[in-house]
This record gives C-alpha cells, sequence and structure tokens, in this order.
C-alpha cells in the first residue's frame, strides 16, 4: 500500500516505525527538516518538506495515487485539514489525529462531512489501557478482543504461586477452566508455550481466556484482584481528564495534582467527583500533607518523562500497590523495568498498534479482515484478532489436521459469543472471531497462520 504520513512528531515516527517492516510504500512529510532528518537515518521512506495541509505538499508527496493518508501533526486542525484536502486530490482512505475533546466527540459529524474514514486519539486511547489495567490491578498488561468477550492478559510470576514450577499439562489438570498460556518472557527469551513448558519465578506470562476466566487464574495464583479504590493522578492533561471520566462509574476516589491554576479550575468543572489539588506534585511536602501516596493507584502523565520517571520511583518506594507511568522515550522503559515498574503507558506505541490494525484490514478487504491487534513482549510477539470468513481456506476443518506455521497458537476462537480456547478438535467457521498469537509474522490474513 502506498502511505502517505503527516507529522513526524513522536506518534507519527512510532507509527512509521510500525508500517515500515510490513512492506508499505511510505511518505514522510513535515515542515520540519530536522524531524524529516532524523527519520532519515533510521527508517526507509521517501521524504517531503512542507506543510502537511497544503496542495503544493500533497501533490508533491503523491496523494493522487495515497491508499492511506495519516495526518498526525499536534495541530488538529491541520490533521482535519490535510485530511480534507487529500479526500479531495484523490486519495482512497484519511485518517487524522484529534486530541481536543470537543472534536473527538464530534467524530462522526466529522467523518461524514470532511470523508474522514477514521479518527485517532492517543490520549483517549492511552486512558483506556490505563482503566482497563486498574480494573485488573494484578496484571501489568490488559488487551482486549472480540468486544469485550476476550482478554490478553500479562503478569509476572512469582514464587509459591499455583503456575510456579509445574508444567502447563500439570496446571491445566489441576486448574481446568478456560485459559491458554499463550506466550512468556524469560530473561531475553520470547517463548511460545506448549504443555511441557514450566513457568518460574520472574517469568513474564500472558494468558488468554473470557475475563471471568482470567480473573479466576489471576486469583488462583495468589494475585491481588481486590478493586483500586483510590486512584492518585500526577498531571492534569488530556489522558488525566480521559482517565478520570473512565472511572467516573467504577467507584474510585480520584486526585489530580497539576501546577497550572486555570487548568485546575477547567479540570474541578469537568469533573466534580475528584479532588484537584494545585500545586507541584514534586513537592514531598504537598504529597505528604495530601496523601497523594495513601492510594492504590499512582500514574504520572505529566509531560515530562523524567518527572513521571522520578515520581514512579518514589511511589514504589512509598509502597504505592499499582504504578502506571506515562512515557514516551523507548530507552526508559528497560530501565523502569529493571527497577521493577512492570507496566508502562506510551500513548504513541498505542497508535501505532492501532493505525497497523486498521492497514492490515485493508490490505487485506477481500479476506479474513484483521479486527485488531496488540503488540505484547516489547514489539516482540503480536496478538491478532481476525473475523474469519467464506475466503478462508481451512473452514470446518479440525486444527489438528492443519499445520500452522512455527511460533504461532491459535488462542481463542469466539463463536456465536462463547469463548473457546481452542482443542485439536475444534473448528473455526464462517463469521467466527479468530484470536492468533505469533512472533514475528505480520500476519495480514487468517490463512497466513497455515504452512504454504
Amino acid at each position: 500500500m502506498k502511505i502517505l504520513i503527516v507529522g513526524l512528531g513522536k506518534v507519527g515516527y512510532a507509527i512509521a516505525r510500525q508500517l515500515e517492516g510490513e512492506n508499505h510504500d511510505l511518505t514522510l512529510v513535515d515542515a520540519n527538516v530536522e524531524a524529516l532528518s532524523r527519520a532519515e537515518n533510521s527508517i526507509d521512506a521517501m521524504f517531503v518538506v512542507g506543510n502537511g495541509a497544503g496542495v503544493g505538499t500533497l501533490l508533491q508527496a503523491g496523494v493522487r495515487e495515497a491508499d492511506l493518508v495519516v495526518a498526525v501533526t499536534e495541530n488538529d486542525e491541520v490533521n482535519l485539514i490535510c485530511c480534507l484536502m487529500a479526500k479531495k486530490l484523490g486519495a482512497k482512505r484519511t485518517v487524522a489525529r484529534v486530541r481536543n475533546p470537543e472534536y473527538f466527540r464530534e467524530a462522526p459529524v466529522l467523518r461524514r462531512e470532511i470523508g474522514l474514514d477514521m479518527t485517532i486519539n492517543p490520549e483517549y486511547a492511552a486512558a483506556q489501557e490505563i482503566a482497563r489495567i486498574l480494573r485488573v490491578p494484578a496484571a501489568f498488561s490488559v488487551e482486549s478482543f472480540a468486544r469485550g468477550l476476550v482478554e490478553l492478559i500479562g503478569f509476572q510470576v512469582t514464587e509459591g504461586t499455583a503456575l510456579s514450577g509445574v508444567s502447563l499439562f500439570e496446571y491445566n489438570r489441576r486448574n481446568p477452566g478456560s485459559i491458554l498460556v499463550c506466550a512468556a518472557k524469560r530473561g531475553n527469551e520470547i517463548i511460545v508455550p506448549n504443555g511441557n513448558f514450566v513457568p518460574l519465578p520472574g517469568d513474564l506470562v500472558y494468558i488468554i481466556g473470557s475475563p471471568s476466566e482470567t480473573t479466576r487464574v489471576l486469583k488462583s495464583t495468589g494475585k491481588d484482584i481486590a478493586r483500586v479504590r483510590r486512584v492518585s493522578i500526577l498531571g492534569g492533561g488530556r489522558i488525566a481528564l480521559y482517565l478520570a471520566w473512565a472511572l467516573e462509574n467504577t467507584g474510585a476516589r480520584l486526585t489530580v495534582v497539576e501546577r497550572d491554576g486555570e487548568r485546575c479550575l477547567d479540570l474541578a468543572e469537568k469533573l466534580p467527583k475528584a479532588t484537584v489539588i494545585q500545586g507541584d506534585g514534586t513537592d514531598h511536602e504537598l504529597l505528604d500533607t495530601e496523601g497523594i501516596f495513601e492510594c492504590d493507584a499512582f500514574v504520572p502523565l505529566t509531560g515530562r518523562d523524567e518527572e513521571n520517571l522520578l515520581m514512579a520511583l518514589s511511589a514504589q518506594h512509598a509502597g504505592v500497590k499499582k504504578v502506571l507511568p506515562k512515557m514516551s522515550r523507548p530507552n526508559y522503559m528497560e530501565v523502569l523495568r529493571q527497577l521493577g515498574l512492570e507496566t508502562v503507558i506510551s500513548p504513541k506505541d498505542i497508535t501505532a498498534n492501532f493505525i497497523s490494525s486498521y492497514v492490515r484490514g485493508l490490505a487485506n478487504s477481500q479476506g479474513s479482515a484483521v479486527e485488531s491487534l496488540h503488540k505484547i513482549l516489547d514489539g516482540a510477539m503480536e496478538a491478532v484478532e481476525f473475523i474469519a470468513s467464506s475466503a478462508t481456506h481451512f473452514l470446518d476443518t479440525p486444527l489438528k489436521d492443519l499445520h500452522f506455521k512455527r511460533a504461532l497458537l491459535v488462542a481463542a476462537i469466539v463463536h456465536n459469543g462463547k469463548v473457546e480456547i481452542p482443542g485439536g478438535n475444534s473448528q473455526i467457521h464462517e463469521g467466527d472471531r479468530v484470536i492468533v498469537v505469533a512472533e514475528h509474522l505480520f500476519l495480514k490474513d487468517l490463512n497466513d497462520i497455515l504452512e504454504r
């Protein structure tokens, strides 16, 4: 596919890096020469300097032949104008980054009136991910498939838990149920487990199943599944606002600390149930006075990675059970994990996954559509949801009779709203939702899971 990406900030760069590995014809557009120069050193693409909302720049970038234009500059209005002009000039599909809550709420109207095919909001997507993880605080990652019928949950194996030191065959014999351990990481080794795999303390593992079953397994392993009752948020930006809205009906008590006085007044008006405090979130006197670390979860969401890192470590040292820092720079993420902070929120990576899922669906509009895609274990593996169609070659065939590619698992099948963890006799029928976990295969179609 020929794809134009307009805007090479953190989000645009992350999208370009992810799509580059999937054999697309990329053209990157930005008015900032330095941003393009940095990208030239690491991304195989065409580069165009100019205003992405300008007709001349879009024509120079080849917009008339573009299958997709993704506008992700820092300015919502530029993104919307870019997509409007791109559609008028012949681009088949357009996607705009829209961060303003008012514009985002009006997305259906924008799609209808200016021909947008999709809007993306990294801050909203990050808030939704944080809310999912806070619902399952024992996990470091919670991904949803099949409209919430299936969850993929990552957690760390600890000493003395039911999973530790026993083979998966033996664990499933002792704890019959509908879950699958579908991915693991031990040190630097990525593992697609079989029944002989023995989880050990320190391993990172992913299980998949219905929400009730994954919760049951977490409970059986001794993980704390108690509901988060008090959440402290550092920084009152858009992610904080979206997160507060997402948590409003959970019964959690919210405290937001924000430096800017006007922003505090705006938050207090929009979040009448939350406690909004104006002050410096790094001021330990304020933290002690207001009891900011007397919470079940602490979420630092400032625009400064260094501040989020420092305060995440401070919260961990103070004994907060769940700490979820936002990070933009990938070099900090490994440092955080080495320091015991399992979960890191990266809006740009969440958005890149979303765009990859959309692009794969477009690339395969006639086959088994890609419904959603999630990168796991720092991108070493991916979980992809398909809908089986009449174009799927192996419908109504027992899985034991098929020859799958290596490092791949058919992890779950949803048939008529019922979740099944497949066995050898399981079959895929037309209309089923199928979740596949694989290592570096860049799956675009359900047929791609078989050896040729």
